[in-house]
C-alpha cells in the first residue's frame, strides 16, 4: 500500500496518468472516497494515458461510459447497485471479458464481485480544501512505480 497527496485536480488526474502508462488491458481499478473527491478526475488522467481523446464525465446517471482509445476503457458508477440484480443489469460481468480497463467508482457498493487482482483506489480529504489524500492498493508492483 502507498500514499500520496495531491494539491489539485490536476495533480489527481496526473497520477491517473501515470498509472495507465502500466496497464495492458483488462485490469479493474475499484475506487472509493466520497462525493467530490477526485474520483473522475483520477479517471479523467487514466483515460488520458490510455489514449483516450473524449471528454470524460461521471456516469453517475448512465451508469457505465465507454470510451475507446489504444486500451479502451469502461467507467462505472456503482452508487445506485443495491445486489445482484442492478449490478447484473449493468453488464459489468460481460465488460470482465472484453480487455478493456475497468474504472469502477463508488467500488465498496460490489465488493464481492470484485477480481482478486483487482487495483484499489481510495481518495479522501487532506488538510487543506483541494488536497487529496490518494491510497493506491495492488498485487502488482508495477502499479506502484507507475503511480507514484
Amino acid at each position: 500500500m502507498l500514499q500520496k497527496i495531491t494539491h489539485s485536480p490536476e495533480e489527481t488526474e496526473q497520477i491517473g496518468e501515470a498509472l495507465a502508462s502500466c496497464l495492458k488491458g483488462g485490469e479493474v481499478l475499484a475506487f472509493s472516497g466520497g462525493m467530490g473527491m477526485g474520483k473522475t478526475a483520477f479517471t479523467r488522467g487514466l483515460a488520458r494515458g490510455l489514449g483516450v481523446t473524449a471528454t470524460v464525465s461521471s456516469p453517475t446517471f448512465a451508469l457505465v461510459h465507454e470510451y475507446p482509445g489504444k486500451i479502451p476503457l469502461c467507467h462505472f458508477d456503482m452508487y445506485r447497485v443495491e445486489g445482484w440484480d442492478d449490478l447484473y443489469s449493468t453488464g459489468f460481468f460481460d465488460y470482465l471479458e472484453t480487455g478493456a480497463v475497468l474504472a469502477i467508482e463508488w467500488s465498496e457498493q460490489i465488493e464481492g464481485a470484485l477480481p482478486e487482482n483487482t487495483i484499489h483506489i481510495d481518495i479522501a480529504p487532506g488538510e487543506k480544501e483541494n488536497d487529496r489524500i490518494i491510497t493506491l492498493q495492488a498485487q502488482q508492483e508495477e502499479a506502484y512505480r507507475c503511480a507514484f
